[in-house]
């Protein structure tokens, strides 16, 4: 059984990319592959241009969690991400290949096929399978933090879906507190401490104001002990705080990734890797020069 653990990250030392291959027909970032003429080679390509552009982790997903969008069935995500992770596998023998899903049968069958982790946006809270999976395969996890809720998404046009309504008692602390929990969760299966990854889950279940706020209080999730992920690549807080669609949003995209790296993230998930790796390197160039 194959696998690549956490082990071999210099956690502090620098900010490792990891691009996203959607495998989907609606994501939000309007760059899912599933309709393109030849699925598997087109995925392969996108690797191929990622690994070159910088990427340390290709994040292959077959289900759009965009606010609002349609749940598909494991049999369906199963199709999707498969052959994709197996062509992938082939033609980059030491990628390092994470599976971005919450169910527990489609995680296996990836591990089983090449993948090397797995990215949970539950947090192991959706399917109660998922911790005994990664446990029995010992393999890294990126535990999400989600609130997110059916109804509460608004939906605008140009600007795409954003959460409204959504209450916290203490938005850092309940984060915090839901994070914990997975952490539990993994270790009442088996999960070591240095196979876990924390995402505090920008744009799931948070507003605008609730985005924005995390980012700059980011260290606070980062004092929990655990390697940070954060994902804020083109997503609707970035459209509503500067009014533009999605594809006007590669500098507050800048912005964001680089503020988060400052406030302590390890990994940075992105959609357009060439230039979120320049940021990452500038902004560790700056930033941690007195953290090694």
């Amino acid at each position: 059984m194959r696998s690549k653990d956490c082990r071999g990250f210099a956690w502090g030392n620098r900010t490792y990319v990891m691009g996203i291959i959607n495998i989907t027909p609606d994501s939000f970032s309007g760059d899912g592959l599933l309709d393109a003429e030849n699925v598997n080679r087109a995925a392969v390509d996108q690797a191929a241009r990622f690994l070159q552009e910088g990427a340390d982790i290709l994040d292959i997903g077959g289900e759009s969690t965009r606010p609002g969008a349609a749940l598909i069935s494991a049999q369906e995500e199963l199709s999707r991400v498969v052959p994709v992770i197996e062509e992938i596998r082939k033609n980059h023998p030491d990628a390092l290949i994470s599976v971005d899903t919450n169910k527990a049968s489609v995680a296996r069958e990836a591990l089983n096929v090449g993948a090397d982790w797995v990215n949970d946006v539950w947090g192991l809270r959706a399917d109660p399978e998922m911790g005994a999976v990664v446990g029995a395969y010992r393999v890294p996890v990126v535990l999400m933090h989600n609130r997110s809720k059916a109804g509460s998404p608004e939906i605008e046009a140009r600007l795409g879906g954003r959460y409204v309504g959504t209450d916290y008692d203490d938005l850092i602390g309940d984060i915090c507190d839901d994070l914990m929990e997975s952490v539990h969760l993994a270790h009442h299966n088996g999960i070591a401490d240095d196979c876990i990854i924390l995402d505090p889950g920008i744009g799931f279940g948070k507003t605008v104001s609730q985005n924005l706020e995390l980012l700059d209080r980011l260290d606070q999730i980062k004092a929990l002990g655990y390697p940070l992920l954060v994902g804020p690549s083109r997503k609707s807080f970035i459209g509503y705080t500067l009014e533009l669609p999605l594809d006007e949003r590669i500098e507050g995209t800048a912005a964001a990734v680089a503020l988060a790296i400052d406030r302590g993230a390890d990994i940075i998930r992105v959609h357009d890797v060439r230039y979120m790796t320049r940021v990452a390197r500038m902004t560790d160039a700056i930033v941690r020069r007195n953290r090694r």
